[in-house]
């Protein structure tokens, strides 16, 4: 399979692309796309071609506009649908709704619509997409829509083994750090009790893709997360209410 992926726009947003039956070099298939932000359709139309991919659906972790940005116009290009949580969903067409008057006034200027076909979807589903079966997990508190994306995948190092989780995190966990919260929707104490509940009870090798910065495990995190302190038998040590990445 392959999962590949590229830092978009003024944020560093990750979009990923992700296909069961691609790999790198190798001959394509159907994929999905996730987080598709600032500037990022030039850069998928140039993966596609690179990998022979056909996008099938827009995945959002969130409604924050560095995470949206481009997915009207890529849904549009592939004629393809856009799958949100409905408590983020008013922000594909109004951002201000998630990032404040104060940036909101950044971006005012420019005109935003959602996607054609926008899907919902909601704590526990799983949807079969590209060959593929995401888990999505309700983890509200960097925003009230946040989910987390999980898939299985082959150990590249034990092929006949159990597979390994990876979850596209968003902006609930990056590496050494947490979402913020403090824009509209946010909730500090929300957002860590999403994180013991949701993520610190996967296993150890469970790998992190997130939504800046680099990639990560839980095990990693529960060790030495400084945000993590003292939730869900996290290490580290305290740390302050903002988070570090994004919107």
């Amino acid at each position: 399979m392959l999962i590949t992926g590229f830092p978009a726009g003024m944020f560093a947003t990750n979009c990923y692309l992700v296909s069961a039956d691609a790999e790198p070099g190798g001959p394509g298939g159907d994929c999905v796309i996730i987080d598709p932000g600032q500037d990022a359709e030039e850069q998928i139309v140039a993966l596609c071609a690179e990998h022979g991919l056909n996008p099938v659906a827009v995945l959002l972790t969130h409604g924050h506009l560095d995470h949206t940005w481009n997915a009207e116009k890529v849904c549009r290009r592939y004629g393809i649908p856009c799958y949100i949580h409905p408590a983020d969903r008013p922000m594909l067409a109004d951002p201000s709704k998630g990032i404040g008057r104060a940036l909101g006034a950044m971006v005012g200027v420019l005109d935003f619509h959602e996607p054609d076909k926008v899907i919902e979807f909601a704590d526990g589903d799983e949807l079969e997409l590209a060959g593929l079966r995401f888990g999505v997990d309700l983890a509200p508190g960097h925003t009230q829509g946040s989910v987390l994306l999980g898939i299985d995948v082959p150990d590249a190092g034990e092929p006949d083994g159990e597979p390994v989780r990876v979850t596209f995190a968003g902006d609930v966990l990056f590496q050494g750090s947490i979402g913020r919260t403090d824009l509209p929707g946010g909730d500090h104490q929300q957002l860590l009790d999403s994180i013991a509940a949701k993520l610190l009870p996967l296993p150890d090798d469970t790998l992190i893709l997130p939504g800046h910065g680099p990639q990560t495990t839980i095990g990693a995190e529960r060790a030495t997360n400084p945000f993590l302190a003292g939730i869900g038998g996290a290490g580290g040590a305290d740390g302050p209410a903002k988070g570090r990445y994004g919107l």
